[in-house]
């Protein structure tokens, strides 16, 4: 899947810290299960709209 997770937001997130290369692949893994879960609970509940409760 294609990169969800916008390296130069999370760097300027944490402004005074380093962040490791392999972290921004870590996120974008969570992010990505996050997005499946959501996208499976609004057709399990019969919706084509994936809703902010889908989280």
């Amino acid at each position: 899947m294609a990169d969800l997770v916008v390296k130069a937001a999370v760097k300027e997130y944490f402004d005074d810290q380093n962040v490791a290369s392999d972290f921004y692949d870590a996120l974008n893994e969570e992010v990505e299960e996050l997005l499946v879960e959501a996208a499976q609970r609004a057709t399990d509940n019969n919706r084509k709209t994936v809703q902010p409760k889908d989280l």
